[in-house]
């Protein structure tokens, strides 16, 4: 009966001390890390035929061990590129409120400057950025900072984010080869039209437009009076007339930018939260009525009697502030403050139970 080779023993005292599942290469511990590497080249390798060779050579332990020693060089890189895998969370991996998810959310919406400046990953104050990153600062419908709802809440619009930009990058990278929405070459030296044929981002905006529109033009197929068609010409018009200004670029970029998001808003071609009912100035009958938008920037639409507003989310040192043409909604925690007109007075109104 022969004798078990090195390589054989080795592997039975290893495959008694190293989980496959769990093993992981740390710097602290790089002894064992290279053994449960080498122990994963074993697992791979479907055949025993790279043991099975060096088992039956009549190898001394000093020449066997030079060749695990250099078997291990073979796969090192590939056993810490594994690791990999185990100590950055992923959007599948991370457990919501777990510290490797906080992680997460930081790699992926970061609230500091880069240089080391920023709110503790976790406190408060970093889930009030994030919040505000997120366009829903402010929304009653968040739940508080110290309940793990909060967590659940953040993760699923952070996936819902995630499948949008998947679902929509082979879209805009298309959107940026494919140019404008219109014929470039019957366009007018000089033209609005015929700069955004020369911008790419321009024109990806102006074929995004399109796509909104087609889908805006399904929901308001019955629309009476159609005034659907009537609003994009006098859009269209008015996009023109950007020729007058001192930034020309600026102001069409601008034009596109808003007119989608009030389509996006206007037809609810995307996620939103509400309604929620304010009472002001502690009058039952003087309710408005807004409704928060996942659009980029964040938006919201208040109706107050028979008229109707959409406002865009502005920078604000606390809760959120939206501005529409005449009128403002700041609203924290639940209160707000609502300005509806030309230099018409504050209204204070509270959340409706």
């Amino acid at each position: 009966m022969s004798r078990p080779s090195f390589f054989s023993s080795v592997w039975r005292k290893q495959q008694l001390q190293c989980n496959l599942a769990n093993c992981q290469v740390l710097e602290d511990k790089f002894t064992e890390g290279i053994k449960c590497i080498v122990l994963k080249m074993q697992n791979r390798m479907k055949n025993s035929n790279f043991i099975a060779i060096f088992g039956r050579a009549n190898h001394s332990r000093k020449t066997a061990a030079i060749i695990l020693w250099l078997a291990t060089l073979l796969v090192a890189a590939s056993g810490f590129a594994e690791t990999d895998d185990v100590t950055n969370p992923t959007l599948e991996t991370a457990v919501p409120c777990s510290d490797a998810w906080y992680r997460f959310i930081e790699e992926k919406m970061p609230t500091s400057d880069g240089l080391g400046h920023g709110p503790d990953i976790g406190s408060d104050e970093w889930q009030s950025v994030i919040e505000f990153k997120l366009g829903i600062r402010g929304n009653p419908d968040v739940p508080g900072h110290d309940d793990e709802a909060w967590c659940r809440h953040i993760d699923q619009l952070i996936r819902i984010n995630h499948n949008s930009s998947t679902t929509n990058e082979n879209s805009d990278r298309e959107l940026k080869v494919r140019g404008s929405s219109f014929a470039c070459d019957k366009t007018k030296p000089g033209s609005i039209e015929a700069m955004i044929c020369d911008d790419k981002e321009l024109s990806a905006l102006d074929r995004k437009l399109a796509n909104v529109y087609a889908a805006t033009s399904k929901k308001a197929v019955n629309q009476y009076p159609p005034v659907l068609k009537a609003e994009q010409r006098g859009w269209i018009k008015g996009r023109d007339e950007c020729w007058k200004t001192a930034d020309r670029r600026e102001c069409v970029r601008s034009e596109y930018e808003r007119r989608i998001v009030e389509l996006q808003a206007l037809y609810r071609l995307v996620s939103y939260n509400g309604p929620v009912y304010f009472i002001c100035n502690d009058n039952p009958s003087n309710e408005v009525i807004v409704t928060f938008f996942r659009t980029d920037p964040p938006t919201l639409i208040a109706e107050h009697g028979d008229n109707i507003s959409l406002m865009y989310l502005q920078p604000s040192g606390s809760g959120s502030k939206y501005q529409g043409r005449n009128e403002m909604f700041w609203e924290h925690q639940g209160q707000a403050l609502i300005t509806w007109g030309y230099e018409a007075p504050e209204m204070r109104c509270i959340k409706k139970p």
